[in-house]
């Protein structure tokens, strides 16, 4: 299976007046960035059979463009369990339900790295994850640790593989 770990974009630092955190919505710059950002992963990330993101405006409005970019028509879906806390074991059932396919998780952060850790088997992520990073990551079906095969932050050269530390 292959499992895209997205960070939504990055998103304006002031919350709309009466409204939460989750209503911060992208920057004018990321929702103008973002595409050329993705648009080189296309081949890399090919069609994926479904895309899962956080409620969050900014994690929907990145899915979104994600989504654009990827000429993606399949199922979005909603899930708390992509909030900036949410628990990564909880991912592993999520993922089950989609075992043998090409799944985008777009979320946050700190919970994007630690899932990028936990499906590689570390301890941490070693890369910086910055919003609009987008990490792709093939696992074995069932369980076990998977392998990084993309790592493609905005602004930074893609990454096609990283070296495993002992």
């Amino acid at each position: 299976m292959r499992v895209f770990l997205v960070r939504h974009g990055d998103a304006d630092a002031d919350i709309p007046d009466g409204l939460d955190d989750e209503a911060r919505a992208l920057t004018a710059r990321a929702r103008t960035g973002l595409p050329a950002h993705f648009e080189p992963l296309v081949p890399l990330i090919g069609t994926p059979d479904v895309m899962v993101m956080s409620p969050l405006v900014r994690a929907v409005q990145t899915a979104t463009i994600l989504a654009r970019a990827l000429s993606y028509e399949g199922p979005m879906r909603a899930t708390r369990l992509l909030f900036p806390d949410g628990p990564v074991g909880a991912l592993e059932q999520l993922l089950g339900e989609h075992e043998g396919k090409a799944v985008v998780l777009v979320g946050h952060q700190p919970s994007m790295g630690a899932a990028a850790a936990h499906f590689l088997g570390m301890a941490s992520f070693p890369k910086p994850v910055t919003p609009g990073t987008v990490i792709g990551i093939e696992r074995p079906d069932g369980t076990g640790p998977g392998t990084l095969f993309l790592y493609a932050a905005p602004g930074q050269a893609i990454v096609r593989q990283l070296e495993r530390e002992s």
